[in-house]
C-alpha cells in the first residue's frame, strides 16, 4: 500500500513538473513574450484610465464641495474682461458661483 502511495505521489509531482516546464518553455518564446508584453499594456492602459476616472470624480466632488465653478473655461461678468496684467483690477472679471446685484453686494 505504501508503495502505491509513493508511486502515485512521484507520478503526479512528475505530471505536475512537466507541465509547468512546457508552459515556461511556450512563455519564453517570442508569441508567448509578445502576448505578455500585450497584456501588460492593456493592463496599464485600464489602470490609467481608472486612475483619471477616480481624479475626475474627487475633483467634481471637491469643486461641488468647495462651491468652485465647474469645469471648461470660466465665464465673464455682463461683456467685461480682464485688466492687463500690469493694471490694477478694479472689480473680478470671474463670475463667481454667489450671485451679486449692480453695487456688488451680496
Amino acid at each position: 500500500m505504501r508503495r502505491g502511495l509513493w508511486f502515485l505521489a512521484g507520478a503526479g509531482a512528475g505530471v505536475y513538473a512537466m507541465v509547468r516546464g512546457r508552459r515556461a518553455a511556450e512563455a519564453l518564446t517570442a508569441d508567448g513574450l509578445k502576448d505578455r508584453l500585450g497584456a501588460l499594456e492593456v493592463g496599464a492602459r485600464l489602470f490609467r484610465d481608472e486612475v483619471a476616472q477616480g481624479r475626475v470624480e474627487k475633483e467634481s466632488e471637491l469643486r461641488e464641495r468647495l462651491g468652485l465653478v465647474p469645469h471648461g473655461r470660466p465665464e465673464l461678468e455682463g461683456g467685461r474682461h480682464r485688466a492687463a496684467p500690469g493694471a490694477a483690477a478694479a472689480e473680478p472679471a470671474l463670475q463667481t458661483s454667489s450671485t451679486t446685484d449692480e453695487e456688488g453686494t451680496t
